[in-house]
């Protein structure tokens, strides 16, 4: 299996774009509580396009980042965009390597680490935070943001949306990842020796109260969705018309007047003993 099949999403350029605007629109739920200040040398696992490398490098004027992925396609795309961002201008190192087997000394110069919507996406999660814990100096902060999809819930009922998003779970699980991993971060950290481990749910819950917002959220949603049409079509896990029918409901519900939106993402805070 090729890294590219291994990729719910695929690496096509329209998908690398989504990956910039998704970071652009989750950044406030994402890091309203991640505080990296005192960190010089930040380790991120899994940069993919640099979406959140760029993030980073804004918020964190101090930091020096190291970013690794197992993409090439991918790190070709975030040096392009980080070269051209003058925030980034000699402030970042891309490496491509393996997050389970890092090429990298035990309690090497990192003092923290970052690691966003990454897990969800390895086979083996334990292995990676067991190899980031391993590179970091002792007392080194970690934060981990990953997806809950067992949470997702939208109003009005849209059968094809729930079984399109069954499916788009089912192939996730069968690449090697893990759609519901963000559950289980807690029990990761401590079997793996992390201390001061702390978890927090946080919900979009967006109803008659926000409809805006609401509508900008349903849209966002059913371009992430869609993005693994290409990849759910190609293995038969879905139709055609199950595509077409999810385009036309989630449609309806950004249009609905009394539409609802709900999903739960988890982030997990730890350091090294």
């Amino acid at each position: 299996m090729t890294a590219s099949e291994k990729y719910l999403h695929g690496f096509t350029s329209g998908e690398q774009e989504r990956l910039y605007r998704q970071a652009r629109f989750l950044e406030n739920i994402v890091y309203s509580e991640i505080d990296l200040s005192g960190v010089k040398q930040l380790l991120e696992v899994g940069c993919g396009v640099g979406a959140q490398s760029q993030i980073l490098l804004r918020r964190f004027p101090d930091l020096f980042l190291t970013s690794i992925d197992f993409s090439d396609v991918q790190l070709q795309a975030a040096r392009k965009n980080l070269d051209q961002n003058p925030v980034a201008a000699n402030r970042f190192e891309l490496l491509q390597m393996d997050a389970q087997d890092m090429p990298l000394p035990s309690k090497g110069k990192f003092d923290g680490a970052f690691l966003c919507w990454v897990l969800e996406h390895v086979p083996d999660p334990k292995k990676v935070l067991s190899e980031v814990r391993r590179v970091l100096q002792p007392g080194s902060t970690v934060y981990v943001t990953e997806v809950l999809n067992a949470t997702f819930f939208i109003e009005p009922y849209s059968p094809s949306v729930l079984q399109y998003w069954m499916r788009f779970n089912d192939l996730q699980y069968d690449m090697g990842g893990d759609p519901f991993i963000g559950a289980k971060l807690g029990n990761l950290l401590l079997s793996l020796g992390y201390v001061n481990i702390r978890t927090q749910v946080k919900t979009f819950f967006l109803d008659n109260r926000q409809p805006a917002k609401r509508a900008e959220m349903i849209d966002y949603w059913s371009e992430l969705m869609l993005s693994g049409a290409p990849n759910l079509l190609e293995a038969g896990y879905v139709t055609e018309e199950t595509v077409t029918k999810v385009r036309e409901e989630m449609h309806r519900c950004s249009k609905d007047p009394n539409a609802v939106f709900f999903y739960s993402l988890v982030q997990a805070s730890a350091q090294t003993a």
